[in-house]
């Protein structure tokens, strides 16, 4: 069974950090662009940022940008999310997900491109 499992969300005070896991298991994802979403509360899926598969890209979206970092380490299976100067609205559950297509050229942004997915793990922030 494919699995991908978020950890390390919780409740930080603005201006905080914190490092989120993804941990996959059941299949290799060493081959897979792997990106971030994330959902706040009645609001749409958006997302984040996007590590190539060979982890030397990195793309991120303009909320994100200079305050997010994106890795991966293939060996452990494991992609990382490390979130600093945290905000009120950066509130959400966040999202790993895996590009449906092996050994892209290029990054995408678009949820549809992407097809597997943990179940979230929730980050708050407050002020």
């Amino acid at each position: 069974q494919v699995q991908l499992v978020e950890s390390g969300g919780g409740l930080v005070q603005a201006g905080g950090s914190l490092r989120l896991s993804c941990a996959a298991s059941g299949r290799t994802f060493s081959t897979n662009n792997m990106a971030w979403f994330r959902q706040a509360p009645g609001k749409e899926r958006e997302i984040v940022g996007v590590i190539t598969w060979a982890g030397g890209n990195t793309w991120y979206a303009d909320s994100a940008k200079g305050r997010f970092t994106i890795s991966r380490d293939n060996a452990k299976n494991t992609v990382y999310l490390q979130l600093t100067a945290l905000k009120p609205e950066d509130t959400a559950v966040y999202y790993c997900a895996a590009d449906q297509e092996t050994l892209r050229v290029g990054i995408v942004t678009k949820l549809s491109e992407y097809s597997y997915w943990g179940q979230g793990t929730q980050v708050t922030i407050s002020s």
